[in-house]
């Protein structure tokens, strides 16, 4: 049975009220932009759902959720690009306004192809909501609407992120050990 302890973490990124306070202002931001439409908020799976609950709670208009799921492929932390869908939608999305929620955006790479997937599906508008963007990572430039936290480059698990399916459930954003993740820094 896996198990971590308190020396997992070697630094709380995020605290948990930093959390709530930011949440409730994206909820804000979201629900006065979107008042006059009818937005879906697409989760990316499995990152995105803390957030995504947390946030839509916290939002005043009528919307509707839908869930995406993809794989990505390739060795190391940084993938080779390729993607695949494992969950779609199950809705139309041809003339919705579109919400795109991503728990973390590092590289772009699997957030640009879900976003061009989508597009080609003709949405009225697309717009990327992202909790965490580490945008030193970047390799292809995607546009964030609405974020959350930009963090520096370093291993975060927590509110919804996972080590190898381990500390979803953290209430906070926390920054692994190398020594869990094996990663050397030089």
């Amino acid at each position: 049975m896996p198990s971590y302890s308190g020396e997992d973490i070697v630094e709380v990124l995020v605290s948990q009220e930093d959390i709530r306070r930011r949440v409730a202002e994206m909820g804000k931001e979201l629900s006065d932009f979107y008042k006059d439409t009818f937005p879906l908020f697409i989760g990316v799976l499995k990152g995105c759902t803390l957030f995504m609950a947390d946030l839509v709670r916290s939002m005043d208009i009528p919307l509707e959720m839908d869930y995406m799921a993809v794989a990505s492929y390739g060795g190391g932390r940084r993938g080779s690009g390729a993607v695949r869908i494992s969950k779609d939608l199950d809705s139309v999305i041809e003339g919705r306004d579109v919400v795109l929620v991503e728990g973390l955006v590092d590289t772009g790479m699997t957030i640009g192809y879900l976003l061009r997937n989508l597009e080609v599906r003709q949405p009225r508008s697309i717009r990327l909501c992202a909790f965490l963007d580490k945008r030193v990572r970047r390799i292809v430039n995607v546009p964030v609407a609405f974020r959350g936290f930009e963090i520096p480059d370093r291993f975060v698990v927590g509110y919804g992120l996972d080590f190898r399916q381990i500390y979803r459930n953290l209430p906070y954003i926390g920054v692994l050990s190398d020594r869990v993740t094996g990663l050397k820094r030089g």
